[in-house]
């Protein structure tokens, strides 16, 4: 019996959780894919000013579900590889557009990390 109360508790809390997490996902959130090409425009505050920055990179990750999807980007900035993680329900992510598409065949995209130059593209999907 215990067991029983208990589980059906459980299931309530979860209920409760997704209900109150419900409030906060964005919907507007386009399908993206490991391997995509994404253009993200992050809000930075700068003093009491607020302005749009822009971060464009590829898709290497993708962690969690829910109200707590990541993404993990990354570009090469003058030869210098620059990885940023982003969570896609942040008020701070004001917009995402697909740039383009790869076929990729792994779920997370670490051997970029250890590429460079022609090594790294990535065959393009068309959709």
């Amino acid at each position: 019996m215990n067991n029983t109360v208990s589980s059906t508790q459980k299931l309530n809390n979860e209920s409760l959780i997704r209900h109150v997490e419900s409030n906060y996902q964005k919907v507007t959130i386009p399908k993206i894919h490991v391997g995509d090409t994404v253009k993200l425009g992050v809000q930075i505050k700068e003093g009491e000013k607020t302005r749009i920055q822009t971060f464009e990179g590829v898709v290497i990750s993708m962690r969690r579900s829910g109200i707590n999807k990541t993404i993990t980007l990354r570009r090469v900035l003058q030869g210098v590889g620059v990885e940023r993680c982003f969570l896609l329900h942040s008020p701070k992510i004001n917009n995402i557009e697909i740039l383009r598409s790869s076929k990729v065949r792994r779920s997370k995209l670490y051997y970029l990390r250890h590429l460079s130059g022609k090594a790294t593209r990535l065959k393009q999907r068309f959709r």
